[in-house]
């Protein structure tokens, strides 16, 4: 009985020692979304959460709380800070509140495309955002593909930055993103995702700019048929976890969910470029008024918030943009 228990006070000690023992009670862990059932990123958020149940044999369970059920971004982003929530999906721009150095991947016109846009993402700059927040209690575990982003309105078609002046655009609660809209003309309007829909409708807002997915998914195409094809943005998503939980992870669950992270990533990845072929279809056929840009249309944009480059709020981060550019 006294070997049979050295050895096994052995095994134990041998097993906690690499890593390789979680715990026998299941750990519970929340993580937030704002979009709905289907949606790629969610979709993302469920592979993550698979992958990591299977791998520690059910040790760690992440449940996923989408349809902003917890809160809007920036309710769900101070619940994460605090430990209250301990995962997060959500996009740069809601981040930059909290570190303004996330404005960096969020400027106008950055990305010549996607392939441009994950070289960047995957390499050491998207690594240098990933680690970015640890000050603010949150750690990036992977980027997730939300396209670019396009205006929609209610009123008319968008071929120019002179056709914006008037407007209210809903924006994310951004200062770059109110920007941005200043420089071309409109009135910026800071508005939570879920308020976009009433908000067109009651005339409260003209119109929003968002991703292909995002226009049909929250049924804004009934409101604001009325859609540009600029690409004036890609905003890239992260899920990031609580810097507290990750903490108190061995070193074996750490590796599990990072490898889950980046699971999820290539689920989203891969689901989000069959949703904006659907769902651009699905916006065509609802008779949605599509509006696709001249090379001398889309110039005009970009030489419109080309200054935005030179204000001292965005110059900080001036030699990050300048990698991003030279990344070939």
């Amino acid at each position: 009985m006294k070997k049979a228990t050295a050895l096994f006070a052995a095994t134990l000690a041998l097993a906690v020692a690499s890593g390789s023992l979680f715990a026998a009670q299941t750990r519970v862990y929340r993580l937030a979304d704002n979009q709905p059932d289907g949606y790629p990123t969610v979709l993302g958020d469920l592979a993550l959460a698979k992958y990591v149940q299977e791998k520690t044999k059910g040790a760690i369970k992440i449940e996923v709380y989408n349809n902003s059920v917890l809160g809007n971004e920036k309710e769900t982003i101070e619940q994460t800070q605090t430990g209250d929530i301990h995962f997060i999906r959500v996009g740069l721009n809601p981040l930059s509140s909290i570190n303004p150095v996330m404005n960096a991947l969020a400027m106008p016109f950055l990305f010549r495309d996607r392939a441009h846009m994950f070289k960047v993402l995957d390499g050491p700059i998207g690594q240098e955002l990933l680690e970015s927040l640890q000050k603010q209690n949150l750690l990036g575990l992977c980027w997730l593909d939300a396209g670019f982003r396009n205006f929609y309105n209610s009123k008319k078609e968008i071929k120019t930055p002179d056709d914006m002046k008037g407007l209210k655009i809903r924006v994310q609660e951004s200062a770059l993103m109110m920007d941005m809209i200043r420089y071309l003309g409109a009135s910026p309007t800071p508005m939570p995702y879920g308020e976009v829909y009433p908000g067109i409708q009651n005339g409260i807002i003209d119109g929003a700019e968002n991703n292909w997915p995002s226009y049909i998914t929250a049924a804004h195409f009934e409101v604001a048929k009325y859609f540009t094809v600029d690409g004036h943005m890609a905003s890239p998503e992260m899920i990031l976890v609580n810097t507290g939980v990750w903490n108190s992870l061995s070193e074996a669950e750490k590796k599990i969910v990072k490898e889950g992270a980046m699971e999820g990533a290539k689920v989203e990845r891969a689901a989000w470029l069959e949703a904006e072929a659907t769902y651009e279809k699905k916006a065509r056929d609802a008779g949605s008024i599509i509006t696709e840009l001249t090379p001398e249309q889309h110039k005009l944009f970009q030489d419109a918030l080309a200054p935005l480059y030179q204000q001292p709020a965005y110059t900080s981060f001036a030699d990050i943009i300048k990698r991003v550019r030279e990344t070939k």
